[in-house]
């Protein structure tokens, strides 16, 4: 786990939870945030080695290995960190899970999915800004690695700590890497992070 330790991530997030800020100033600062935590969480993609030549010499560099990282933003609310992601990593696919939550039980489901069948040897970057229960992002990693996916990066803007204790639990030793802008204090009686910004899709894109 890492908890970027930033001054603007800090800033944005504040900006994000003050319940006076509009949808539109909340997509674009979220997408700016992401861009700043897919810096952290691209740390380890693979790369390979080219040779290149420069207006002065013949020189070595890397590339983005492939196969190619694979981007899964979970929906609804993951979209709006999808920008953010695929401005810092271009050259990435992008893949589509729907998961949601029983507002009463608290349990996830699996509502729709656009993957590739086989994810051997694939890199791939969960975005999912609340990690509340944990229910969500733990079936979502349950469901790459049953497609074969073997390293797996889930960024959060925000996680509670009873969520990260459940993926900890869940994940045993596979290879996860979890990626926060904060880690709050708990969850309340409704599951919702404290101090939390509210619901992150219906502050994105307003109810449904």
């Amino acid at each position: 786990m890492h908890v970027a330790d930033h001054p603007l991530i800090t800033h944005k997030l504040t900006v994000l939870r003050d319940q006076r800020t509009p949808s539109p100033m909340f997509r674009q600062l979220t997408e700016e945030l992401m861009t700043l935590l897919a810096y952290e969480a691209t740390r380890n993609v693979r790369v390979e080695e080219v040779e290149i030549t420069t207006p002065v010499t013949t020189t070595k560099g890397v590339k983005i290995s492939e196969p190619r990282p694979l981007v899964v933003p979970i929906l609804r609310a993951g979209l709006g960190m999808l920008e953010g992601m695929t401005k810092l990593l271009p050259t990435a696919e992008v893949g589509f899970l729907g998961m949601a939550r029983n507002e009463e039980t608290l349990e996830p489901y699996t509502y729709a999915e656009r993957l590739p069948e086989d994810l051997s040897d694939r890199q791939c970057f969960v975005l999912d800004p609340m990690l509340a229960t944990g229910g969500s992002l733990g079936a979502a990693i349950d469901f790459l690695f049953a497609r074969g996916a073997q390293d797996v990066t889930a960024v959060c803007i925000l996680a509670a700590p009873e969520g990260l204790a459940t993926i900890e639990q869940q994940l045993g030793d596979r290879d996860v890497t979890l990626v926060l802008g904060s880690l709050d204090e708990r969850l309340n009686e409704k599951g919702y992070i404290v101090p939390g910004l509210g619901d992150a899709g219906d502050r994105l894109y307003g109810t449904v």
